[in-house]
């Protein structure tokens, strides 16, 4: 599964239950990042033991998309099984306050940040 645009790009790769975001994620509103949601929901409902949240290539993000980021966090609250690992730079701040909030809000959520 995968959502290309100029700007971003969102790829789940199956055989490693990992989903990447690359690129500035810009979009405007919940309508317009509905997609990468789906695309975040699908990787979970494939039901690996854990899957990984790689955002390390993703240069902007904003307020919808965090939005979006904590509805998927939510969603996966549901799903005991799942283990969700999330991985970003120390270096970039926002990265850091993204994940550790996503940690709140999901507390068996691992955080590794490089």
């Amino acid at each position: 599964m995968e959502i290309k645009t100029e700007d971003y790009s969102t790829t789940y790769y199956p055989e490693t239950a990992t989903v990447v975001c690359k690129g500035s994620l810009l979009l405007s509103g919940a309508e317009e990042y509905a997609p990468i949601l789906q695309l975040l929901n699908g990787a979970a409902e494939q039901q690996p033991n854990r899957l990984t949240l790689d955002v390390k290539e993703l240069e902007f993000l904003n307020s919808s998309g965090i939005n979006m980021f904590t509805k998927f966090v939510i969603n996966v609250r549901k799903k005991t099984a799942l283990q969700v690992v999330a991985v970003g730079y120390e270096e970039i701040p926002w990265q850091v306050r993204l994940l550790k909030n996503l940690q709140r809000l999901l507390p068996t959520l691992t955080l590794n940040l490089e």
